[in-house]
């Protein structure tokens, strides 16, 4: 299943609304009520599609990361009123792969995570699988150690992989001949 979520942008908001009107959870709210309501499906048509509920996970990329982390950290309650029968199942990953995620630290050169994460995360947040690479100046690897902190303190089952170069991408294609 693909998830190709909203990103809002100022349409979605009332005039009145502060900036940013777009960004990260919690102030953007709606890629979260997505992902929720994703695996909430998911887990409703699992039978139909063939799929082992107790074993939906996600994963994501960059901004996606930061989205794997709200929702493997914001579970507990959906975001938004139930709509139909595929809410009232859990939205809670059974597994989570963070990819060079963004938006987790509160600063540059800080591994202090952010609070609308670190508040959240407990013993039932989902074993994390984590990569980033250190010379990513996009998504900073103070980032993913800032998750990786925050996930190991609670007893939660973590992976990391750091690698030294790489930027912000996953070079598969072929080498070039030096």
């Amino acid at each position: 299943m693909l998830l190709k979520y909203r990103v809002p942008g100022p349409e979605m908001y009332p005039k009145s609304a502060p900036d940013p009107r777009s960004g990260p959870y919690p102030k953007s709210p709606i890629a979260l009520e997505d992902a929720q309501r994703t695996v909430g499906l998911v887990r409703f048509h699992a039978a139909e599609w063939h799929i082992d509920p107790h074993k939906v996970g996600v994963i994501g990329f960059s901004s996606g990361g930061h989205l794997v982390a709200a929702i493997s950290t914001h579970f507990e309650h959906r975001l938004y009123p139930a709509i139909d029968a595929a809410d009232r199942q859990s939205c809670r990953p059974d597994f989570a792969i963070a990819i060079y995620p963004g938006h987790l630290s509160l600063a540059d050169n800080s591994v202090a995570l952010n609070p609308d994460i670190r508040f959240h995360i407990t013993r039932q947040t989902p074993t994390t699988f984590l990569l980033q690479n250190e010379d990513d100046h996009v998504d900073r690897v103070e980032d993913a150690l800032s998750y990786y902190v925050g996930l190991k303190k609670a007893g939660v089952p973590v992976e990391m992989h750091l690698y030294a170069q790489g930027g912000m991408r996953l070079d598969c294609g072929e080498q070039s001949s030096r």
